[in-house]
């Protein structure tokens, strides 16, 4: 019989919750505590029979522990929390910074050996499943060009740096693709598309009271960074519609590849798609997360150690089937 995999979760945001939903799932996994930086006795866990433990004790579990699910933010969480635990546990993680994860993989890579563990990072959907076609496509397509299309969705960051404009009293922006440039790609066009040309920008807006719309709405449009180069547009609601209408956080997305195959002469367009289209963004990447937290454990049994991405995992060790289930139900 197939041992249970003990997990654990460190942070308890709507990262966390969507771990713990996702574990309840999941037969061949038992949840068997909650690492928080608050007051143990604040946390109240949607099943509240699971244990909640002040992070500074976690390196007294190192022996209850089968995996550890980090769930905290990338900016500062999982810089400072990665490489500190992937010396005790095998690990699991959502680090999301592009261009910083060759580093954050070096950081977790030597203490993970040191420990003969297996730390993996930059796990949910982009960074993560989006990653996996991108490079299924390159391979499978090497003449051609990839893009990807993000939304529609709702964005945290863009949303918070709307909520801190003067007269904001509440806010979110939605991220849009350009249905006409994922047209052009879609019919094997191989565009060249600026950041303008690819997404847009959508913003609802509860106004403060006494502020001006038009001076809200030209300060949001023109934010470098943000907004600046991008076709935005801002719609102001009022505070009921905004609590009816936009308390989830959906998100999804377009991965695209776009080539050629055949004699040069006679090349064939070839259009190969991957897409998401999610309820609630931290709850789907909780998904992913618990399902590479089955196979950071099978990987850690059959020997393996270091960090590892999405990139690393052969797909069969995601399930909890057995082989030769997956070769008759699935292949």
């Amino acid at each position: 019989m197939t041992p249970v995999i003990r997990v654990a979760i460190a942070g308890y945001g709507n990262l966390g919750r969507g771990a713990q939903a996702a574990i309840k799932q999941s037969p061949d996994m038992q949840l068997v505590g909650v690492f928080s930086r608050r007051d143990p006795a604040s946390v109240i866990l949607i099943d509240q029979s699971v244990p909640v433990y002040a992070m500074d004790d976690i390196a007294q579990y190192v022996d209850d522990i089968d995996v550890l699910i980090l769930c905290g933010g990338s900016k500062s969480d999982l810089p400072e929390q990665g490489p500190a635990f992937a010396g005790l546990f095998n690990i699991v993680d959502s680090f999301d910074t592009h261009a910083k994860i060759p580093e954050y993989f070096d950081a977790l890579d030597a203490p993970a050996k040191k420990a003969n563990k297996v730390a993996m990072l930059s796990v949910g959907w982009d960074p993560g499943l989006f990653s996996i076609n991108r490079l299924y496509g390159e391979a499978i397509l090497p003449v051609g060009e990839t893009y990807t299309f993000w939304g529609k969705g709702l964005s945290q960051g863009h949303s918070d740096a709307i909520r801190r404009v003067a007269g904001v009293k509440s806010g979110v922006q939605y991220t849009l693709p350009s249905e006409s440039a994922m047209a052009r790609v879609r019919n094997g066009e191989q565009p060249i598309l600026s950041t303008r040309e690819k997404h847009t920008r959508e913003c609802y807006i509860v106004l403060a009271d006494g502020a001006d719309a038009d001076t809200v709405r030209n300060t949001i449009v023109t934010m470098p960074d943000y907004f600046a180069d991008y076709d935005t547009a801002v719609h102001f609601i009022d505070q009921q519609t905004f609590e009816s209408e936009h308390g989830k956080m959906p998100h999804g997305g377009f991965v695209i590849r776009s080539g050629v195959s055949g004699i040069d002469n006679e090349n064939n367009n070839q259009v190969l798609e991957f897409s998401l289209s999610l309820g609630s963004n931290p709850e789907f990447t909780a998904s992913v997360l618990v399902a590479y937290a089955r196979a950071t454990y099978k990987m850690n049994q059959a020997g393996e150690a270091g960090a590892k991405t999405v990139l690393d995992v052969a797909p069969s060790l995601l399930s909890p089937k057995t082989p030769a289930q997956l070769r008759k139900e699935l292949l």
